[in-house]
């Protein structure tokens, strides 16, 4: 009889093996919140031996907290464990034309820290320098960051985003992540707003969703099946390049249809209707001046025709079911939103809801927060996707 020799474990493996039941533990005490050892033995289907030693190293990495004896049904009364959210941060920043917003966040999405910094130099630096400083003490703690921007993104790399400075791929993902030792992800801006509508604002209770951005540009946000959709080479929602007449030609990173439709424009149009300063809500200000004057009152007529004539070409394709309007679209009135929901109504081949995102400039950090939180609960060795 011949024995039968077991090959030895690789430490690779008993690494890997533990690093996943360290995962499920701190998963399942993230979910639960307050919790004895025996019901997280129950719950993640480790034994006792196996737990044991976990535990204590979260109780040392600041993960689980003891506390005293909870109630029993029966016995002695079991000594807990809670959860500690601030034992993982994340960071969100968001790229803007003049400045970058950051926000720390912990686990559960409660903002620890926020800060504006302007950009007067290169943004990486600025970055790298921003997120430490905002982070203090709790740098260690730091899980990842997620960077919005306005362009297009494929693997940490942004281009089209004149409005930042970034018209040619720089992989700002890749290089943050090397300085600052954390996995980076970066995406569009309004992909991040749309999942933060999605996650906390007025996308909460559907699936499908499109968020129309419009500001410098028009973007828009897909979220299908409860996923960011981003396309082959990060460029889906680009909807400011369509070009609705034959003669539309876009330049330097601008696309024909936000050339013309784009809050700019909408300002540039108010000024020379009503001659002064620019408005600062261009959108507010011309349905103002629609109600008394018949030549912004057939401009906004225009520009509705024009929205809704993009809404519905999306509509045609992936069928979103809700339109959520941001930027300066939410700046509409009612009657100018009740306009446009019939306009899309009348020409769209399917249902269509039209309604305001509600989150405002909030949408992009907590789609941030929700990024960075999704990729560490899901243990994820890297934030830098390809689309």
């Amino acid at each position: 009889m011949t024995d039968v020799v077991t090959p030895p474990t690789s430490p690779v493996s008993r690494e890997r093996s533990k690093e996943i039941k360290r995962l499920s533990v701190i998963s399942t005490a993230r979910q639960v919140r307050v919790l004895s050892r025996a019901e997280l033995t129950e719950l993640t289907g480790l034994s006792p031996a196996t737990l044991t030693p976990l535990v204590r190293d979260l109780i040392a990495e600041g993960y689980l907290i003891e506390r005293g004896p909870g109630a029993s049904r029966a016995g002695r009364p079991r000594a807990m464990l809670e959860f500690n959210p601030r034992a993982e941060l994340v960071a969100a920043v968001s790229l803007e034309p003049s400045r970058i917003s950051c926000e720390i966040a912990d686990s559960d999405g409660a903002v620890v820290a926020h800060r504006a910094v302007r950009l007067t130099g290169d943004i990486v630096d600025t970055i790298c320098r921003s997120v430490p400083e905002l982070a203090g003490d709790g740098l260690p703690a730091l899980r990842g960051v997620a960077i919005a921007a306005p362009g297009v993104i494929s693997g940490g790399a942004v281009r089209l985003a004149p409005s930042v400075g970034l018209v040619e791929g720089r992989p700002i993902g890749e290089s943050v992540q090397r300085t600052l030792g954390v996995p980076v992800v970066v995406d569009n801006d309004v992909n991040l707003m749309a999942a933060g509508e999605h996650a906390a604002g007025a996308g909460t209770d559907v699936a499908d969703l499109l968020l129309l951005h419009v500001a410098d540009g028009i973007g828009a946000g897909l979220v299908l099946d409860g996923q960011v959709r981003r396309g082959a080479r990060g460029a889906a929602g680009e909807v400011g390049f369509l070009p609705l007449d034959p003669a539309d030609r876009g330049h330097d990173g601008i696309g024909p249809f936000e050339a013309r439709w784009s809050e700019n424009a909408i300002a540039e149009r108010v000024v020379a209707l009503a001659p002064g300063r620019r408005p600062d809500s261009p959108v507010r200000a011309l349905v103002e001046l629609a109600a008394a004057d018949p030549r912004a009152a057939g401009y906004l007529d225009d520009l509705l025709h024009a929205w809704s004539r993009l809404i519905v070409s999306c509509v045609c394709v992936i069928d979103p079911g809700r339109v959520l309007l941001s930027g300066a679209a939410a700046d509409l009135d009612d009657a100018a939103v009740d306009r446009l929901q019939g306009l899309v109504t009348a020409a769209a081949p399917s249902t269509t809801e039209v309604r305001r995102a509600v989150l405002g400039d909030r949408a992009v950090l907590h789609g941030a927060v929700s990024y960075a939180l999704s990729a560490a609960a899901a243990g994820l060795p890297t934030l830098l996707p390809t689309p």
